[in-house]
């Protein structure tokens, strides 16, 4: 989690900060879903993203439940 805030912190969030609670809420939210998670690779999961690791873990996962 700390890796995570630092990468909001120093991509995402303006030095100048937000105007509104609505905006940043809108902002914030598009950067994990829209961006984090789809878009942003990271070097723990071998250079894919969340959304794609995850994917290939559960159709892995499947392929070894079904030989049993």
């Amino acid at each position: 989690m700390e890796r995570f805030f630092r990468s909001l912190k120093t991509e995402w969030i303006p030095t100048t900060g937000y105007r509104s609670f609505t905006e940043a809420k809108t902002e914030i939210t598009y950067y994990i879903v829209g961006y984090y998670s789809s878009v942003r690779p990271h070097h723990y999961n071998a250079g894919l993203t969340p959304n794609e690791s995850e994917k290939r873990y559960w159709l892995e996962y499947k392929s070894v439940a079904n030989i049993s």
